[in-house]
């Protein structure tokens, strides 16, 4: 039992009052919201049904209570998915026709998991069975004379299609991981910088890259210049550095009037790396014409904190937020296992204004391959090469607490803690309010056992949390 003193509690419960009182002004509800849906993940038990429990009258209001200020409302959901890869793509185009309509199924099928934001690579990133481009030419090729994605007929458009046949609604959005390597001057897509006088063809190269993906039946609603702008990779994979003032520049004076004069509807999104560059994001938005033609900041987890995304959203509120990559070890022993370490990391990501989340790749294989690059990622399925088994990540039934329930045009609302939790950080939760008005909070508990109260309106609710558990609460 954790210690206080009789100071402590008064502050605590004075906090707590103050905070039901605000609720019961502001807060009404449709209809009495008294039957409440729960999923549980924790020890053996994978999004579980429990028993439901029942909203009551508040009586009393815990000091460690979460209040739930649904009129609080902040971004609206795209969705949550993963990046296929062409690699990911690869591993699903393995299995059989019988193997993979399951799994196809499972991933996208609206009453499944219902994935709907996937991220597809231009060209070949560090998961691919080999190292391309969509134009291949030795010399310099200004016209684009050789490009073809001839390549990516064998698997990864039909992959694409069938996810797309799953979920009618799914979004995809692209990113290069390096631009053909004779428009760079170290003449490779491993490593290297962008050189200026390629920005023309190079804006060329994403329209017919999108023109083509079309005609193919598989449309592209967003792209990112370059996956992580800033990182070089010691020419080991696929990268590219851009120097800001060239990243703005292409946004504003190529890409962009490019996108425009095709009426392709395509949206840009700026960086496609981590929190810790959240000043470079602002140094870009800030600028009128970077403002104008880009429709928000691609963010990746691996450095830094969250929080980073609120910093640029206070700055620039109608810009948007997307969470674009992110991923487990497939050597990791807990990979299996660490769902409830990736459900605090997605409350972290919601709670900072960020519209998706979209992890790294979708499927892999038992050893995390293939690949083309120095990192040991895994998929959020393995499918394993010998038996075509399949493995779920502890990813993957993270996701499944908001896949499942967290609707597209959702949005998200304030969860506030009210006094002394006493856990820290070992306790997170993020609200949602779907558009059929329905509500869902997600909490994961990193912590050991304990019980949580809720706090909505007149209502309370007592929610009973195992140690190392995701639960997700739902009703009308």
């Amino acid at each position: 039992m954790i210690h206080r003193t009789r100071r402590d509690f008064l502050k605590a419960g004075s906090a707590a009052a103050a905070a039901l009182a605000v609720t019961l002004r502001t807060l009404a509800w449709a209809s009495e919201p008294d039957k409440v849906n729960v999923w549980g993940t924790f020890r053996d038990r994978r999004h579980a049904a429990l028993e439901p429990l029942e909203w009551k009258p508040a009586k009393q209001v815990a000091a460690n209570a979460i209040q739930l200020d649904t009129g609080a409302a902040k971004q609206e959901i795209l969705g949550f998915g993963a990046a296929i890869t062409e690699a990911s793509a690869y591993m699903l185009s393995r299995l059989s026709d019988a193997e993979r309509a399951p799994v196809m199924r499972d991933l996208f099928a609206s009453d499944a998991m219902a994935l709907n934001v996937c991220r597809t690579c231009i060209g070949s990133s560090d998961y691919a069975t080999k190292m391309y481009s969509y134009d291949e030419s030795t010399e310099p090729d200004p016209e684009l004379k050789a490009f073809s994605i001839d390549h990516d007929k064998e698997f990864y458009l039909p992959i694409l299609r069938e996810a797309r046949k799953q979920n009618p609604d799914l979004f995809l959005f692209s990113s290069p991981w390096s631009p053909p390597a004779w428009m760079k001057p170290n003449h490779s897509m491993l490593g290297g910088a962008m050189r200026k006088q390629s920005f023309d063809p190079y804006a060329r190269y994403f329209i017919k890259f999108l023109e083509a993906y079309k005609a193919e039946g598989v449309d592209i609603a967003a792209v990112t210049i370059q996956n992580e702008t800033d990182a070089e990779q010691e020419g080991h994979m696929s990268a590219c550095l851009w120097a800001q003032e060239q990243e703005m520049e292409f946004a504003a004076r190529f890409l962009a009037p490019s996108l425009r004069k095709t009426g392709l509807g395509t949206k840009i999104w700026l960086l496609d790396h981590n929190y810790s560059l959240w000043g470079r994001a602002i140094d870009e938005l800030s600028d009128p014409s970077v403002y104008e033609a880009v429709d928000g900041i691609a963010w990746h987890g691996y450095v830094g904190e969250p929080s980073a995304m609120t910093r640029v959203h206070d700055a620039f509120p109608a810009k948007n937020a997307y969470w674009t990559e992110g991923g487990p070890d497939i050597n990791q022993p807990d990979y299996q296992t660490d769902f409830t370490k990736w459900a605090d990391q997605f409350n972290g990501i919601l709670n900072n204004w960020a519209r998706c989340i979209t992890a790294w790749n979708i499927a892999l294989d038992e050893k995390g391959k293939p690949d083309i690059g120095p990192f040991s990622c895994g998929g959020v399925i393995t499918i394993d090469n010998a038996t075509h088994k399949i493995t779920t990540s502890g990813q993957y039934w993270a996701f499944a607490h908001y896949s499942k329930h967290v609707k597209r045009g959702a949005k998200v609302f304030a969860t506030n803690a009210l006094g002394d939790t006493g856990v820290g950080s070992e306790l997170s939760h993020t609200g949602f309010r779907n558009p059929d008005g329905s509500y869902a909070v997600v909490l994961a508990n990193k912590g050991a056992e304990k019980q949580v109260q809720l706090v909505i309106g007149e209502k309370t609710l007592d929610v009973d949390l195992p140690a190392d558990s995701v639960h997700t609460l739902q009703w009308s």
